[in-house]
């Protein structure tokens, strides 16, 4: 078996396994009806208050999602202050998803990959999210506007052809605004891209800024060149790209090669499913507008390994009305 061969074997034992529940036998003392939230119950992001929701990704050791864990399990920390968990779902509730596509020139060779694996994560999303598509090169377009179907989506980024620059900067700060406007609690980003910024009239700090003063989630794809080394501009892409991400509770990819590209986007997908949501009304005192730093801990059932806990960085303070 060679290698491609053995990487996909592997990727649909990955894909067929369920996820890692948390426990085999209940904890006493809690039902699960308090513990849990509805869809209906998940709160939409309202002006004048300052409840803060954390999206949470659970793994094992094994990069596997961990699910099944109640509220008890976790520990939310403002600047180290530990907060009343007073919001707790673990639902595969639908989202809100924008998708930022890279249609500069520099995409020509690579684009029918990504829009094949960018139909995968599509299929593997929950059936009633929504999605738009921010298409940039030099120039931003909302290629289509909110739909829940992946033929749509597909159709309109089939009729783009690949040229000119790349404008990243603003098709995300774009994407962001646009998403927000989601009908759904959940909001998410997905970023595909093969460069750094080089058109975009928003700087990096303009962008970073919104990014941390929204409660978007962003997943990024770098396709810096599939099986060839990074430039050093490539890797200034890569940084930035992890940096606005991390600071959400998402991650940025990087694949080597077109397998893993479908993988990847394929696991994005899954883990959009796989989510807990802690909320908390901060009881430290803050000024508005000052940026607040958040830690989130997992204490696992007895038996469990040790687990790895994403969540987004942090956020801005809001006065209560």
């Amino acid at each position: 078996m060679n290698a491609l061969s053995a990487a996909m074997v592997g990727f649909l034992l990955w894909l067929m396994a369920p996820p890692v529940p948390a426990q085999t036998a209940p904890i006493q003392g809690t039902s699960s009806t308090d513990q849990r939230a509805s869809p209906e119950q998940t709160p939409a992001v309202r002006l004048g208050t300052n409840l803060v929701i954390v999206p949470v990704t659970v793994m094992d050791p094994y990069d596997r999602f961990v699910t099944g864990l109640r509220k008890e399990h976790f520990e939310v920390y403002d600047e180290k202050v530990k907060q009343e968990i007073v919001f707790f779902s673990e639902e595969d509730a639908p989202l809100s998803i924008g998708i930022v596509f890279d249609v500069s020139g520099s995409m020509r060779e690579k684009i029918t990959r990504a829009r094949a694996a960018l139909r995968r994560f599509l299929d593997t999303s929950h059936p009633d999210d929504e999605f738009f598509v921010v298409a940039f090169n030099h120039e931003v377009q909302l290629a289509q506007d909110f739909t829940t179907s992946a033929e749509t989506i597909m159709s309109k980024l089939m009729l783009i052809a690949p040229q000119g620059r790349t404008a990243l900067y603003d098709a995300a700060y774009l994407g962001i605004e646009k998403v927000r406007q989601g009908k759904h609690a959940r909001k998410a980003l997905l970023i595909i891209s093969d460069g750094q910024d080089n058109s975009s009239r928003y700087t990096y700090g303009q962008l970073r800024d919104l990014v941390k003063e929204s409660d978007v989630q962003i997943y990024a794809i770098g396709i810096f060149g599939l099986n060839e080394r990074a430039t050093s501009n490539e890797a200034l892409g890569r940084s930035i790209l992890e940096e606005i991400t991390s600071l959400t509770g998402g991650r940025a990819f990087f694949p080597d090669t077109p397998v893993e590209l479908d993988d990847v986007l394929t696991r994005i997908a899954l883990e959009l499913r796989h989510q807990y949501s802690l909320g908390f009304y901060p009881t430290n005192a803050s000024r508005e507008g000052e940026w607040r730093r958040i830690r989130v801990r997992v204490n696992p059932p007895r038996g469990l390994p040790r687990l790895t806990v994403r969540a987004r960085e942090g956020y801005y303070a809001t006065q209560p009305q």
